[in-house]
């Protein structure tokens, strides 16, 4: 189980998603590099981190589940 939360991951997708900050604390840094300059891929990207994060189907940068 990792030590990054879902409830914290979820909203910092909803409401800094666009500039990757999501994926920064997951521990994605070049996916949050990308997703920053990228604008949340348009808002494409944004929107489906936003329902991976919320259904659980997204880990942290290590592949352990969020608690």
């Amino acid at each position: 189980m990792s030590p990054k939360k879902q409830s914290t991951a979820l909203i910092l997708s909803i409401l800094l998603g666009y500039l990757g900050v999501d994926r920064f604390y997951l521990g994605y840094t070049v996916l949050g590099i990308v997703k920053l300059i990228t604008g949340g891929g348009l808002g494409v990207w944004w929107l489906i981190d936003i329902i991976l994060i919320a259904t659980r189907k997204l880990n942290d940068s290590q592949g352990q589940a969020l608690s």
